[in-house]
């Protein structure tokens, strides 16, 4: 099992950044590949990005590439996703999940672990 807790989240203005934590815990954590999705009110929940376990390469959505950054702290345990340049069109609620194998995908399905999710709001 594998237990993940968003932290981060809030109000801020267009043009501003925020950070995002994700806690991990479990065993194997570690070996997991790592990913931050996103649901906005009315819309399915859809990729941001991801992190293969090894933290080598990173696998970004179009619409926030250049502008989001994931990381992941393995002696803290902890996934970030730094997002600059912030959008209304980023509000949503914002979910890390973790997916067993290693290897970085874009597809929901595919993870297996969720956190409760952190909310995002980005105002005009």
């Amino acid at each position: 099992q594998v237990q993940l807790v968003e932290s981060g989240g809030g109000l801020v203005q267009a043009g501003g950044s925020l950070r995002l934590s994700c806690a991990t815990s479990g065993r194997t954590a570690s070996n997991y590949a790592m990913g931050w999705f996103r649901q906005a009110p009315g819309k399915e929940r859809e990729f941001v990005a991801a992190l293969h376990w090894s933290g080598v390469s990173t696998y970004y959505a179009d619409s926030v590439k250049g502008r989001f950054t994931i990381s992941r702290d393995y002696a803290k345990n902890t996934l970030y996703l730094q997002m600059n340049s912030l959008k209304p069109e980023d509000t949503a609620v914002y979910y890390c999940a973790a997916r067993s194998g290693g290897s970085t995908s874009y597809k929901t399905a595919e993870y297996g672990y969720w956190g409760q999710g952190t909310q995002v709001t980005v105002s005009s």
